[in-house]
């Protein structure tokens, strides 16, 4: 019985501990966010994943009482900024928006990666599938998708393409149209569709599929001309441009989906909030507006 006793204090204080260990990781878990959040992508300001990051985390911003900031980490197919990603903290203040490219693509087309693209992440959720539009320089005598596949029968090798480096979905669009209407063109890698968009105006390449972002002013003021976009439907921001299944080529579709992802071991808790933040994020009048001049589809 005294022994008993005597073992009661230290018994009550393990259990105090366990509990407080318990309570304590739960309340910090309420109070996300408690200090700003970063989102990263893997490309260069300007291309749909900038301005998607930025329309949402501004929207955000004011929903989580805390700063998003946008951290654009360009470079190696945007391996660079997943493998940040997976090396940050668990704790929902890192999170990555990316593409198609970065957990589909890559996974794919490199052997060996520095991060393994399912273990290391938390999915939080999808954001937007957003088309690709093909471009031409004006110069080039084709104002539709089976005007530049005769073109380029005739002068294999001749004519260009760019991309926004080597491995990106627009780097295959390209490969995808060389395969399927079997013409030989030249592929020329940017660093980010911006940059592609300044090389074909400057006349280093004459085609281009690319992000809406950067393609739709230059399309507008005449200094690009549209062929097609990559979606099995046309898209409300350039309603007039033709699929390209409907310019000839059938098989040929290419959606450009992007999502949110953290590191490995984010809590539930902090999942669920973000899940529902992002959600209403995206369903709001200021984001859709943004979407509709991209050409982007609502995904959560």
């Amino acid at each position: 019985m005294n022994r008993m006793l005597h073992r009661t204090p230290t018994v009550v204080l393990a259990f105090a501990m366990a509990f407080a260990m318990a309570v304590l990781p739960a309340a910090a878990q309420s109070d996300f966010p408690s200090k700003p959040v970063r989102l990263v992508h893997g490309f260069t300001a300007g291309g749909i994943s900038d301005v998607l990051a930025r329309s949402i985390g501004a929207r955000l911003s004011a929903s989580l009482g805390q700063q998003v900031v946008v951290d654009p980490r360009p470079g190696a197919g945007t391996t660079i900024a997943s493998e940040q990603i997976a090396k940050s903290p668990g704790d929902g203040y890192t999170l990555f928006l990316q593409d198609i490219t970065t957990h589909a693509i890559n996974a794919s087309l490199y052997r060996r990666l520095p991060y393994d693209s399912v273990r290391d992440f938390t999915p939080i959720t999808l954001i937007a599938a957003t088309p690709l539009i093909l471009v031409v320089h004006p110069s080039l005598p084709a104002v539709s998708v089976k005007e530049l596949t005769a073109l380029a029968r005739k002068r294999p090798n001749d004519i260009s393409y760019g991309s926004s480096g080597n491995g990106t979905i627009v780097h295959l669009a390209g490969e995808m149209l060389k395969a399927m209407a079997d013409i030989k063109i030249v592929h020329v890698p940017y660093k980010g569709s911006p940059q592609a968009i300044t090389g074909i105006l400057g006349g280093e390449i004459v085609l281009l599929f690319s992000t809406m972002p950067p393609a739709l002013p230059m399309v507008a003021a005449g200094k690009l001309r549209a062929l097609g976009v990559t979606t099995p439907q046309r898209t409300g921001a350039a309603p007039e441009v033709p699929t390209m299944k409907e310019a000839g080529l059938r098989e040929f579709e290419l959606v450009l989906y992007s999502g949110i992802l953290a590191p490995r071991g984010v809590p539930q808790a902090v999942v669920d909030r973000l899940n529902a933040e992002f959600g209403k994020a995206v369903r709001s009048p200021d984001v859709q507006n943004v979407y509709n001049r991209v050409g982007a589809l609502p995904v959560t």
